[in-house]
């Protein structure tokens, strides 16, 4: 099975910017869909943003126009770009592959496909 691992958080400032990795041990380009998705202290896991193989984004509204998922297959790596952070984007966020991404995860027809292991993002004011 592919693993994922995730990379590039770190400690910022509001306002700055951080780019996430998420790099494959196998082609990304067996997936239809990728996603990220963030759990933060005492909440839920949350979608974020999610890629299909056909170039279709999504985004979570709070994230909307900050944030861009790219997923470059030659470097079987998906990323994250995220401009004006918040201190509420403060999580450890998780890339995820599948058929399709949906609020939960990302998917095949049988379950949950491959999960990083995450990678830390704290934001402070």
């Amino acid at each position: 099975q592919v693993q994922l691992s995730e990379s590039g958080g770190g400690s910022v400032q509001s306002g700055e910017s951080l780019r996430l990795s998420c790099t494959a041990s196998g082609r990304i380009s067996t997936f239809n869909a990728m996603g990220w998705y963030r759990q933060a202290p005492g909440k839920e896991r949350e979608f974020v943003a999610s890629s299909t193989s056909g170039g279709t984004t999504n985004y979570a509204d709070s994230v909307q126009g900050r944030f861009a998922i790219f997923r470059d297959n030659a470097k079987n790596t998906l990323f994250l770009h995220m401009n004006n952070l918040k201190p509420e984007d403060t999580a450890v966020y998780y890339c995820s592959a599948g058929y399709f991404c949906s609020g939960y995860g990302c998917s095949f027809s049988g379950g949950f496909g491959p999960w990083g292991q995450g990678t830390q993002v704290t934001v402070s004011s």
